[in-house]
């Protein structure tokens, strides 16, 4: 069994933010194949055989809370998840898959590592561009991308629902393979 958990915060007023790329992720995923919906307090659950996806409705900074529980119903460990989410560091529509690491200064990504106690996750990270000088960084993650920006994330977004279904189908080798074709085809840097 594995699992692709997006990073983002529950409601309306969130969803079309940069912070929610991991949430734009799990739906495009969600749009292919039969998922069965289960609502727990702290996610959104879809299963799928042997596949989970979990959108957290905890925010952000409490994702950890429900990765644990995700775990602690499900017979995952830390590696059989892929943690999809935003990443300032990387320009915007940038895609890196990595196979283990820190937090980075991402609040979600910390709160993960520290619920589960270790760094040895594989992450999807989507490029959302560094902020603007004078502009807190809380605003500019929780802002709407510029239009000029929504192409790339689109498709930032649309390469890494394909990198994550190949990891649920193989896992983080086979998700390697599909990430390193899909750069040398020029998607995603």
């Amino acid at each position: 069994m594995r699992a692709v958990v997006g990073l983002g915060n529950p409601g309306p007023a969130y969803a079309l933010t940069r912070h929610n790329l991991g949430f734009w992720v799990v739906d495009l995923l969600r749009m292919e194949g039969k998922w069965h919906r289960v609502l727990f307090p702290w996610g959104e659950v879809f299963a799928a055989e042997e596949r989970l996806l979990l959108k957290p409705l905890t925010y952000m900074n409490r994702s950890g809370e429900a990765v644990r529980e995700l775990l602690s119903r499900y017979p995952l460990k830390p590696q059989d998840l892929l943690l999809v989410h935003d990443d300032v560091d990387l320009p915007v529509g940038a895609v890196r898959l990595r196979e283990r690491g820190g937090d980075a200064g991402h609040l979600g990504v910390r709160s993960v590592l520290g619920a589960l106690g270790t760094e040895d996750l594989p992450r999807l990270k989507l490029g959302i561009g560094p902020k603007p000088e004078g502009v807190d960084l809380a605003d500019y993650v929780l802002s709407r991308p510029l239009e000029e920006e929504l192409e790339r994330l689109r498709a930032a977004a649309a390469f890494a629902a394909e990198i994550a279904a190949a990891f649920l189908e193989g896992g983080y080798g086979a998700a390697l393979g599909h990430y390193s074709r899909g750069v040398a085809a020029g998607k995603g840097v």
